[in-house]
């Protein structure tokens, strides 16, 4: 019933920006807007990490490594979740997934691929 989609992933420059969208449909504004969403990342060969989640009352949190950098946010009224990307670095090239959490489980969308070079 839910289904997450990711765009604006694609190939940039080392230092450039990209933004990421995740919209979410097949449910009422209302349950998304009380729940948690967030973005993780999948190199191959690697395990997925989380990358920024927003609680559906406004609190993100970032991982570490990409404080400064990257930034979530989300538009209720639109049921979209937002990954702001800055000063991408080659290491920053993965799959990038969009989740959600409604009640007990957690949703994903199909990811975008996100390449940066050198």
């Amino acid at each position: 019933q839910v289904q997450l989609v990711e765009s604006g992933g694609g190939l940039v420059q080392a230092g450039g920006s990209l933004r990421l969208s995740c919209a979410a449909s097949g449910s009422s504004g209302s349950i998304f807007s009380i729940s948690t969403m967030g973005w993780y990342r999948q190199v191959p060969g690697k395990q997925r990490e989380l990358v920024a989640v927003i609680t559906g009352g406004g609190t993100t949190n970032i991982a570490d490594s990409l404080k400064g950098r990257f930034t979530i946010s989300r538009d209720n009224a639109k049921n979209t979740v937002y990954l702001q990307m800055n000063s991408l670095k080659p290491e920053d090239t993965a799959v990038y997934y969009c989740t959600v959490h409604i009640i007990n489980r957690d949703y994903w969308g199909q990811g975008t691929q996100v390449t940066v070079s050198s």
